[in-house]
């Protein structure tokens, strides 16, 4: 999978509201309304994320959720970080 050029990464951006480009990587910071809900958005997430192979750098405190996406295989963002912050979005839009 090819790395994404910077304006490929902008336009994709401009469909994930709250997401942007921090150290190279896809960043996004999810807050719920408490610790049952972020882990319950990780724990739905897992299924698809490991069918894919493709897996976030994530880390749970409390309500929060911070998640960072990049393709270490391609030495960037790939479409398939784009795919997996489309599918987390969703998945948060659900639980919120």
């Amino acid at each position: 999978m090819p790395k994404l050029t910077d304006s490929h990464i902008s336009e994709g951006l401009a469909k994930l509201p709250g997401w942007k480009v921090e150290h190279g990587k896809l960043h996004r910071e999810y807050k719920f309304a408490d610790f049952a809900h972020a882990f319950g958005f990780m724990a739905t997430a897992a299924p698809t994320i490991e069918k894919n192979d493709h897996h976030p750098e994530w880390a749970n405190v409390y309500n929060k959720v911070t998640v960072d996406l990049t393709t270490h295989s391609a030495g960037g963002i790939t479409q398939k970080d784009l795919d997996l912050a489309t599918l987390l979005e969703g998945i948060a839009k659900q639980l919120s």
